[in-house]
């Protein structure tokens, strides 16, 4: 249990948000939204000017900010960055994609459950792995 992530509780964690902008507004209307000292965000608002660079960058922002515990990622926009988000393997912060207004979410793309259906399979159990 040591080797556990552990997630800072002297402040409160963040949830992070890579999304189409209703998606991003919806959040930050429920009070996800956050702007640190050095105006930094805990969200990226994609659009078609939005470049797959931007969204990598992001990426890799929120994935190494300690604040940060959770990402929210549009299944669409994880599919344009999908080699980054199947090769994230940290417990913290958990990657989630999520469906948007105009992308409806495709279990057979999300990596989570392409995990856990591995974790799950007859091959993983009969071999002994859990």
């Amino acid at each position: 249990m040591a080797n556990r992530a552990q997630i800072p509780t002297k402040n409160s964690a963040l949830i992070a948000m890579i999304a189409d902008e209703d998606t991003v507004v919806g959040f930050l209307l429920a009070g996800v939204g956050n702007v640190d000292l050095r105006r930094k965000t805990n969200y990226l608002i994609v659009d078609s000017k939005t470049t797959v660079k931007q969204i990598e960058d992001a990426f890799k922002e929120f994935t190494t900010r300690e604040d940060i515990a959770i990402v929210l990622i549009s299944q669409y926009v994880a599919n344009m960055i999908r080699f980054l988000v199947d090769s994230y393997n940290k417990p913290v912060p958990a990657i989630l994609e999520i469906p948007s207004k105009d992308h409806p979410y495709d279990p057979a793309h999300d990596s989570v459950l392409s995990r856990v259906k591995y974790l799950f399979s007859a091959e993983s159990v009969a071999s002994g792995r859990r």
